[in-house]
């Protein structure tokens, strides 16, 4: 069971996003928020697997209240589910460790299989924000010092990262194991100092590769 917290300044929203998340056998609301601050503190007190964080709110807005969650609670996944597509929401939320971004008019079986995903790990970015996040981010294009510590086999990886493969699609095109693949992502994201596989492919697809 996959326990949610929802977080939207609208109680209808909130109502009828509860309603159609338990429908799903393997969805739970633990509790809802109605503002960024509220939801740190739920957070906290109801340890969530899944937050799902509207941007726009009173007294703290998501954007906000998502950098305090992934940084007091780590193990808790936030996916921001707004109706705002704005690029420097987009890439704010993502810079500060969110782990997906979808709008509001995304379909309840799409939303719920989202969820699925960011709980296993995944990055969920909604039609056209993958280049939102792209675009409006800041990184040099000459390639960072750090690139040279690198391995071969994990300049591959970071490769196909960029090319947006899984880490079973890794493993196929470079005939190695899915763990193996997944130990070289981990190595590459620790060397180049970057917090997920967004970061690593916004920063192949930067470099052209």
């Amino acid at each position: 069971m996959i326990r949610l917290l929802l977080v939207d300044d609208q109680s209808i929203v909130r109502e009828g996003l509860s309603s159609l998340l338990e429908a799903q056998p393997d969805l739970e609301v633990l509790g809802e928020a109605e503002n960024g601050k509220v939801a740190l503190e739920l957070a906290r007190s109801l340890q969530p697997d899944v937050v799902l964080m509207d941007v726009r709110m009173p007294v703290m807005d998501g954007v906000a209240a998502t950098k305090l969650i992934v940084e007091q609670v780590p193990e808790i996944k936030v996916l921001v589910l707004t109706t705002f597509d704005d690029d420097d929401y987009v890439t704010r939320a993502m810079a500060n460790g969110a782990k997906g971004y979808l709008l509001k008019d995304t379909p309840s079986e799409v939303l719920a299989q989202a969820i699925r995903l960011v709980f296993q790990g995944y990055t969920q970015l909604g039609p056209g924000l993958l280049e939102k996040v792209m675009a409006g981010d800041s990184r040099p294009t000459s390639a960072p010092p750090e690139l040279a510590q690198l391995t071969p086999r994990e300049q591959e990886v970071l490769q196909l990262i960029g090319k947006g493969y899984s880490n079973r699609e890794i493993a196929e095109a470079l005939y190695i194991s899915e763990r193996t693949v997944k130990n070289h992502v981990n190595s590459l994201l620790r060397r180049l100092n970057l917090r997920d596989r967004t970061q690593a492919a916004i920063l192949a697809t930067t470099l052209g590769n």
